[in-house]
This record gives C-alpha cells, sequence and structure tokens, in this order.
C-alpha cells in the first residue's frame, strides 16, 4: 500500500510538471490555448518539485508530512485559478492530505509516548540484583522453581529493565475481522510500570493507533484513528486499573525472574498449578500460572474486567502458550493467544508474537 500510493504522489505530480511544460512551449501545444502563464508555470514546477520532494521522504520513511502539505497548499491554490479545467485534482490533493494528516498524528502520537518511555525509565526503585541462584529459588513453589530453571534464569542477574517487540493479529469482536498489528512495549520491572505502544492496520493508509499504560498501580488506554481523533481514552479507572495490573502479572512470562520480586506472593495450588499475587501501592490482582511437568508455561488465567464503563463484569481472561523461543539465553513463550471465556461462548481475540527482547538494555 505505501508504493501504491507513492505511484499515486508520482502521477499527480508529474500533472504539475507537464503544466509547467505547456507554460514554456515545452509542449507542442499553445501557451495561448491553455492559457498558463509563464508565472504559473514556475509555480506548477515548485509544486512538482515539493511534491517530489515529499515523495522521496515519504518512501525513505522520513518526516514528508511537512512538505507534503506545502506542496497541497500550491498545488490547490493553482487549481482554484484554473477551477473549470482543474478542479477534478482536488480530489488527489485531498487523498494526500488526508494521508499526510494521519502521518502527522501518528509522529506526535509517538513523540508523546517516547517522552513517556523516557520518563518510565527514570523511575528507579533499585533492588538486590545479584545473580539468580538456587538458594534464591527455594522458597517458591516447586513447579515455580522449575520453571525459572527451565526458563534459564539461574546464573542471571534479574531483569529490571525490558523493551520487546511483537506482532500479530487482534478483532473487536468475536466475528469481526482480524486486523494486524506492530507493537513495542517497554517494562520498568522494580516499578511495576510498562508501556505499550502500538500500530493497527485497519484500514489502507490510515491506521489506529494505541498505547497502554501502567504507572504506579495506575492504568490508562489510549486508542487514537490516524493518530489524531480519539477512540478510547480510559484513566482514573479502578477497573482499568486492575486490568493493567493484571496484564503485567501475566506478561511476567517474558521476564521471568520478576516471579522473585518482593511484590509477587504465591501459593502452591496443585503439582502443575500456582497462584500468584501481585500487590501495588496497596492494590492487589491474582491469577493462575499453568505448567507441564517439565516446568514449561502453559497458560495463565485470571478474573479480568471486560471494559471499563460502568456495566462492565468480571470475565475469565485466558492466555494460551502455542511456542517458545530462546532470547539472550533466556526461554520465554513467543507466541500465545488470548481468550475472553464468557459463560456462554469464547471470544477469541488475539495473536501474538514476541519477534524481539532485550533484558536489561541501555537505550532502545
Amino acid at each position: 500500500m505505501k508504493y501504491v500510493l507513492g505511484f499515486f504522489m508520482l502521477v499527480h505530480a508529474s500533472i504539475h510538471l507537464m503544466g509547467f511544460g505547456k507554460g514554456f512551449n515545452v509542449t507542442d501545444i499553445k501557451q495561448q490555448v491553455l492559457g498558463i502563464s509563464k508565472p504559473i508555470g514556475l509555480l506548477l514546477l515548485l509544486a512538482f518539485i515539493l511534491f517530489i520532494v515529499s515523495l522521496v521522504l515519504y518512501i525513505t520513511n522520513k518526516k514528508w508530512f511537512y512538505v507534503a502539505f506545502l506542496a497541497i497548499i500550491l498545488s490547490q491554490f493553482l487549481i482554484i485559478t484554473a477551477w473549470q479545467d482543474a478542479k477534478f485534482s482536488t480530489i488527489a490533493n485531498a487523498i494526500i492530505l488526508l494521508v499526510s494528516l494521519s502521518a502527522l498524528g501518528n509522529d506526535m502520537f509517538q513523540h508523546m509516548v517516547n517522552k513517556e518511555i523516557v520518563k518510565l525509565y527514570s523511575r528507579d526503585r533499585k533492588q538486590n540484583s545479584q545473580t539468580i541462584t538456587k538458594n534464591d529459588i527455594e522458597t517458591l513453589p516447586h513447579i515455580v522453581g522449575k520453571w525459572l530453571n527451565t526458563s534459564g534464569v539461574l546464573g542471571r542477574e534479574k531483569s529490571e529493565k525490558v523493551y520487546l517487540e511483537q506482532k500479530g493479529l487482534m478483532r473487536t469482536t468475536p466475528n469481526g475481522k482480524w486486523m494486524s498489528f506492530d507493537a513495542k512495549q517497554c517494562f520498568n520491572i522494580n516499578n511495576v510500570s510498562f508501556i505499550w505502544s502500538v500500530t493497527v492496520n485497519a484500514m489502507p493508509m490510515i491506521n489506529f493507533v494505541g498505547r497502554d499504560k501502567l504507572v504506579d498501580g495506575e492504568g490508562e488506554m489510549l486508542i487514537k484513528l490516524a493518530g489524531l481523533i480519539p477512540v478510547v481514552n480510559e484513566k482514573k479507572n479502578l477497573k482499568i486499573n486492575s486490568g493493567a495490573m493484571i496484564r503485567f502479572l501475566s506478561e511476567m512470562c517474558w521476564f521471568p525472574s520478576a516471579a522473585l520480586s518482593d511484590y509477587i506472593s504465591w501459593k502452591e495450588l496443585d503439582g502443575n498449578r500456582a497462584k500468584a499475587t501481585l500487590t501495588w501501592n496497596a492494590k492487589s490482582v491474582s491469577g493462575v500460572f499453568s505448567f507441564t511437568e517439565e516446568g514449561s508455561l502453559l497458560s495463565f488465567e485470571a478474573n479480568r474486567y471486560y471494559g471499563g464503563g460502568i456495566d462492565a463484569k468480571e470475565e475469565k481472561w485466558f492466555v494460551q502458550i502455542e511456542d517458545y523461543e530462546t532470547f539472550s539465553g533466556i526461554k520465554i513463550p513467543n507466541k500465545s493467544k488470548v481468550i475472553w471465556k464468557f459463560e456462554t461462548s469464547d471470544f477469541y481475540w488475539l495473536k501474538l508474537e514476541i519477534t524481539d527482547i532485550k533484558f536489561n538494555f541501555k537505550k532502545v
């Protein structure tokens, strides 16, 4: 789709170049027949150059939209001066403007997220980062200790800051269309916090962008169309807070050493299941981890609010592990699916894959 828009911009730019050529008698069509004066021809050339520059910036993933705005303004001025003959070119300008505004919105959204990430990582609550040993896991339920041993965290330092990248598919209703997405997530594990930013390919050329956040036990959820129009903006909501904390608890599977944190308490349920309770800022959530006999994680389930509205009630939220991969010597679940298990039916809404993860990194 990117190159489709690029070709469209090239064709639109070329029309301006043709106008310049006709204004300066470069073509075999008489200037007086077309009524294009030389000053107008020069402006057409300038519009062509601006469109080409914005096209090059667009293809090379630079900030192209500012130049595109100038090109559109100039192009539309020229269209108005020759409205009867050129009015249909307004449609092309409108399409490019719409995509440019979306790109600007996405850029502003990402700038906001980047500032939040810097702030997230500046919050330090230092804990003992000594190398994890067998003695550290002795007080855990046997199967949880097996999990840490199987994951490969023994002999390594506890993870404090984690950055990961994801891709996958999601849908918003049980029979809805699957939409592809790419996401990045940053965790400050000592402070029980994360920021997750996602781009969802909901429609050609215009996306949804979203950010989920957990800081100080407070969750926030923000989703915008084209990075500009708020679709969801939830914060200062006890149900959202609870959901964000449950999410952190479940995603601990990507940095298993967090199981040793002082804010996590464990209770063995049976040989292959253990209940974890996360307590932070006088708020607590719980969930159940299930494992194989060898200590590989199979699933996580918890009661979580389905939405943040007044009528939202707790439903069973289930994460099923599909596959594993080793990153930097640590084995984690890299593929999973997430299901809401309602009383009457299951809503399978998310397919997720971890494509990269960095433990205790210095810079994203």
